[in-house]
């Protein structure tokens, strides 16, 4: 298991579209994922759980990756949060 803290810098958060990218990316791989915000934990597969956490700019989102390809994983999501959704 390996864990990653990401801040979210865009300025309008983690919004619909790049939810829907970050699922496509963690569901490209073996591990589950999850997103820890505050006292909730969501599956980073699930578009709909990812919503309800209402990431803002400045959110602290602490991703735990488990599984065969857990770097990896965590790897490609700091690359996504990094590029700031390719907005």
């Amino acid at each position: 298991m390996k864990e990653k803290i990401i801040v979210v810098l865009n300025k309008m958060g983690l919004h619909a579209r790049p939810t829907a990218m970050l699922v496509q990316i963690t569901n490209g791989y073996q591990s589950t994922v999850k997103i820890l915000k505050d006292d909730f934990e969501v599956d980073a597969k699930s578009i709909m759980g990812i919503m309800t956490l209402a990431a803002g700019q400045g959110s602290k989102l602490n991703f735990v990756a488990d599984g065969p390809d857990e770097n990896e994983v965590l790897v490609a999501i700091e690359n996504f949060f990094k590029s700031q959704f390719g907005e």
